[in-house]
């Protein structure tokens, strides 16, 4: 899973980085300057790790890219920036950072609101740009009347009119329906967001109503999008404490949960994420896919060559594992079984793939 994170000059999106990466940042995890891999924590890894004693464990894992700010009239014909659109376009989800830095009572959520319009605004103006430069190119191929090609330029055609109309392309039904054939271009406004209103400390008094009240303003934009209200600073210093320091932490500000948890949680349900374990000696291990995925699909997040010598898939749920303790067990209570490539693989399924040679 990729998320970028988004928002206009200082918005405080690189202390959301910081807060999201924490200690894991400054460490292994980070690969090149402004992206970091973050373990996504998971009890039940933890506790099927303590019964198989792994040499290796491994929960799932998030990329997190602090991208480049986005300046209002960044993303026109003549200057749109690489550097940022390199960042950008591999991300499944954006978290797009607006800041409220005044106090209580203050007007930072009408400045919040407008600069999120702006944001969303740069991100039409990009999938247009983009969606013309591609016309102009089959238009140059005018000659050749190959289906494939006809039927890229009406779907092209189609996504451009609801651009101009000042929709992003995640609300175009094409895209929910079959919009296979366009998924290389990787499109800005078609990717979901998730919304982080960064706040001062005493702000975060009031964090709940100005996370309603934000969020009933770009309902009519992204209605889908989770809004969480948060002060990345004071979240920057939760990242880095232990264990007992950060419970206190927490106590002390009245945080229920920490920005990086609700990240994960919401990018988890943003994105239809579940989790299927594979277990033994030698790894225990998280594997994210989307809800729905057949086992012979998720199977291919293993290794390709699973998915196409697939024959079997041995399950069992972590719940009637764990009820059970060992897999001997789940087969005498029979809750233990073989399903086919069809089988729909469900959140904390336990999963051994047989696959041909």
């Amino acid at each position: 899973m990729h998320l970028s994170i988004i928002g206009s000059p200082s918005c405080g999106k690189t202390t959301l980085f910081k807060a999201l990466v924490g200690a894991e940042g400054r460490g292994a995890a980070q690969n090149k300057a402004g992206v970091a891999v973050i373990d996504v924590p998971d009890e039940r890894v933890d506790r099927l790790s303590a019964i198989f004693h792994p040499k290796k464990t491994v929960y799932g894992r998030i990329e997190v890219c602090d991208t480049d700010p986005i300046h209002e009239g960044d993303m026109k014909a003549d200057a749109v920036p690489a550097e940022l659109l390199r960042q950008m376009r591999p991300a499944d989800a954006f978290i797009v950072v607006l800041k409220h830095f005044d106090g209580p009572g203050g007007d930072g959520a009408p400045e919040a609101v407008s600069a999120f319009r702006t944001l969303a605004n740069e991100l039409m103006i990009a999938d247009m740009v983009q969606i013309e430069g591609r016309l102009e190119r089959i238009k140059k191929q005018a000659g050749r009347k190959e289906a494939a090609l006809e039927q890229e330029k009406g779907a092209l055609e189609q996504c451009l009119a609801h651009l101009e109309q000042g929709a992003p392309l995640r609300s175009l039904p094409l895209f929910a329906s079959d919009g296979r054939m366009l998924r290389g271009f990787q499109f800005l406004s078609l990717k979901p967001l998730m919304v982080v209103v960064n706040c001062s400390e005493d702000a975060m008094r009031h964090g709940a109503s100005l996370r309603d009240e934000v969020s009933e303003r770009i309902a009519g934009a992204a209605p889908d999008a989770p809004v969480v209200a948060a002060c990345a600073g004071l979240e920057a210093e939760l990242a880095v404490m232990n264990e007992a320091d950060r419970a206190a932490f927490m106590a002390e500000y009245g945080i229920a949960e920490s920005l990086k948890g609700s990240i994960i949680r919401l990018a988890y349900e943003t994105l239809g994420l579940i989790s299927f374990f594979t277990v033994g000696e030698d790894e225990c291990r998280a594997w994210p896919i989307r809800k729905g995925m057949t086992a012979q699909e998720a199977a291919s997040t293993i290794h390709t060559d699973l998915s196409e010598r697939f024959i079997r898939a041995e399950t069992v749920a972590y719940d009637d594992f764990m009820a059970h303790g060992d897999f001997a067990g789940c087969k005498k209570a029979g809750v233990w079984r073989l399903e086919g490539k069809q089988y729909i693989v469900k959140d904390g399924d336990i999963l051994s793939i047989r696959a041909g040679a």
